[in-house]
């Protein structure tokens, strides 16, 4: 007779990843991402120069109390197979910035990643170039806004050597040259001139991301700017 010996977590965990990585090894990138890029003729298959007016006509909608996207259920059932977005947002994870209500649009027409203090890491770069590769969008705007808690405690490190629990410390580094660059002029408002300084850097590190964003930026086919959301006005100012 046969002894049962029960298989420990560890190595069930270790062969059910072994499984997964034999499946994704079988697979084309397109399986794995189960989506195409977008044909010519996709709703979101127009210049990055009028997917920026677009949004920003949305914003001056927005800011002046007139928005047109009213019924967010309409097209819910289309949407299902597809997604058709004119534009990708790098925002802050800020609860008072919601990129679809500040650019009056409805669902399906952004493709929003966040994190606090609206900066790329590998991660964010990640998610955008699906969005461009296999979305088709043509514009992504890095938005940073005024008022922002992660460039505050930031230039709090930086003067005062203020200590922050958990991984925040993380975050801060990863901010930390955009404060620095502001630190160099001079002028009362630190946080504003950093919280620019952080979309600049940003903007710039995505118009030449290789191997794929930097590309598009380069034929054209992707425009990448920044902006800042004036928490007090709704108006968001490119920059």
């Amino acid at each position: 007779m046969c002894e049962h010996h029960p298989i420990s977590s560890t190595r069930r965990d270790w062969l059910l990843a072994g499984a997964s990585a034999i499946t994704l090894a079988a697979l084309s990138p397109h399986d794995v991402m189960a989506a195409d890029p977008p044909a010519g003729n996709a709703p979101n298959s127009i210049p990055p120069q009028e997917a920026l007016d677009r949004i920003m006509q949305g914003n001056a909608r927005y800011a002046a109390n007139s928005p047109s996207n009213k019924d967010f259920s309409a097209g819910r059932v289309a949407r299902v197979d597809a997604q058709y977005p004119i534009a990708a947002i790098v925002g802050c994870a800020d609860s008072r910035v919601a990129p679809e209500l500040a650019f009056d649009q409805g669902p399906g027409d952004l493709f929003v990643v966040r994190v606090a203090g609206n900066f790329v890491n590998d991660d964010m770069l990640a998610s955008l170039e699906y969005g461009v590769e296999f979305l088709g969008v043509p514009l992504i705007m890095v938005l940073g806004h005024t008022n922002c808690g992660a460039i505050t405690a930031t230039v709090k490190v930086i003067q005062k050597g203020t200590l922050l629990p958990g991984h925040l410390p993380d975050l801060v580094r990863s901010l930390k040259p955009a404060v620095q660059l502001a630190g160099s002029v001079h002028d009362d408002d630190l946080v504003a001139r950093a919280t620019i300084e952080n979309v600049k850097l940003n903007t710039n590190r995505l118009l030449v991301s290789k191997p794929l964003i930097g590309q598009y930026v380069r034929r054209g086919k992707v425009k990448v700017v920044g902006g800042i959301y004036d928490l007090a006005t709704g108006k968001v100012a490119l920059i």
